[in-house]
This record gives structure tokens, C-alpha cells and sequence, in this order.
């Protein structure tokens, strides 16, 4: 896997200040992305343990609320291959810090088997994230007084509560 940036101090992709990882890769194209260069599953740096380790290092701080990560696509397969097992070492590292996912597949599509997204390890990404941000970006809907996210249809889903309650449950801040 590469990715494009990391983020120390990010207030733009969730709650508090985060550190957010972008990843590369994404097959969505949504017409008006804010980073086509990330489609491209190459761009960047190679995402390694080194690279796992300075994010990790990056989360200690009390004041850093959690792990964004976005892109690109974090569920291509390709990438939640990666991905899972640092959303794991996360999880067990600082499992106080909260975990949100920017996706342009929505949930229905990546609990979906034979879909393009569900892979093997999506399952598991999904019990590690606690804030999703699902669905394509549609620049007709395009909408910039939105509270973490670009256009209407995307939605925030509070999965935590969703596993709790059986239903889409979406967040309240």
C-alpha cells in the first residue's frame, strides 16, 4: 500500500485534533475529488512498519483524539489488506482514542458480499472503526457548510452504536 500524506494535528477530519492518513488508491473517481492524484494505487510513499510506527508515535499525545484515515479509498481490498492489521495495532495501542474512515462505498455496499469492496478483511476494518463517513462524493450536491463531509449524501455513521442497536445509526456530535 502507499499513501499520499500523513497529518499531525488535523481538525478538519473528525473530532478534536486527529492524525490522518491518506491513503492511495481508489477506484471511485468522483467527478470533482478534492486529490485525483490519490486514485492512483502508486502515488506516494510505501506505507511500511516504519511508517506505522511514527503514526503511532504521532497518536501518543494526550491532546490527539484518534486516527483518521482517508484518501484515496481505505476500503480498495488492496488497501484494507493493510490496513486492518495497523487499525489493530491502533486499537490495542490507544484503545481510548477513537478511529474514523472516510469511504466513497457506502456501509450497505462494504457489508455486501461479491461487491467490489468486501473483501476479507472488511468485516474486520469496519468492527475497528468507530466513526464512518460513507458515500461517494457528488460534486451536484456539493454542499461546504457540512460538518465533515463535502456533499450531501455522505453520511456519518456512528458504527459503534450501530453494532450496539442492530440498525444504521447515524453520529451526534
Amino acid at each position: 500500500m502507499h499513501y499520499g500524506e500523513i497529518k499531525n494535528c488535523d481538525i478538519a477530519n473528525g473530532i478534536g485534533v486527529r492524525v490522518s492518513l491518506f491513503v492511495s488508491g481508489c477506484t471511485n473517481h468522483c467527478e470533482g475529488c478534492f486529490q485525483p492524484e490519490t486514485w492512483d494505487f502508486n502515488y506516494g510513499n510505501d506505507f511500511t512498519e516504519e511508517t506505522e510506527n511514527r503514526i503511532l508515535e504521532m497518536l501518543a499525545p494526550d491532546y490527539i483524539c484518534g486516527l483518521t484515515v482517508l484518501g484515496g479509498e481505505p476500503f480498495e481490498p488492496e488497501n484494507q489488506r493493510v490496513l486492518v492489521d495497523f487499525l489493530r495495532k491502533v486499537r490495542r495501542k490507544y484503545p481510548e482514542k477513537s478511529i474514523w474512515c472516510f469511504t466513497g462505498f457506502t456501509l450497505e455496499m462494504l457489508e455486501t458480499e461479491g461487491t467490489h469492496c468486501h473483501c476479507e478483511a472488511t468485516e474486520e476494518m469496519l468492527s475497528l472503526i468507530d466513526v464512518l463517513v460513507d458515500g461517494r462524493f457528488d460534486k451536484s450536491k456539493k454542499n461546504i457548510s457540512l460538518r465533515f463531509r463535502g456533499s450531501e449524501n455522505q453520511r456519518l455513521i456512528d458504527l459503534n452504536l450501530t453494532r450496539e442497536c442492530g440498525t444504521l445509526t447515524l453520529w451526534n456530535e
